[in-house]
């Protein structure tokens, strides 16, 4: 029972603790009290929920702005403002260069 926790769990006041408690108090009434260790879970539960909220306002987004533009293509190749076309390669094959010394 070097550490003072291990004397505070046996149930004995450590030297240090015993020379502040003022004289005169009935020792069997005195209760100390230990910080209890930190727990990480909460902050690390939190983070997680946080990148994952941020994954997923940002998909949003994304679905969004296709289904605009998606939109914004249509209508403007209805109303003819914008077309497009397929062009498909040339059925005649070209010559590979020659090779020249």
């Amino acid at each position: 029972m070097h550490l003072p926790e291990d004397q505070l769990r046996a149930g004995h006041i450590p030297a240090d603790l015993y020379r502040q408690i003022p004289s005169g108090t009935d020792m069997r009434q005195v209760v100390i009290v230990q910080q209890a260790p930190r727990s990480y879970t909460g902050p690390i539960v939190l983070t997680l929920l946080v990148i994952t909220g941020s994954i997923a306002v940002l998909l949003v987004i994304a679905f969004v702005a296709q289904v605009v533009a998606g939109a914004a293509v249509a209508v403007l190749s209805a109303t003819g403002g914008i077309g497009y076309s397929i062009s498909r390669k040339s059925s005649r094959k070209k010559e590979p260069p020659s090779l020249s010394k």
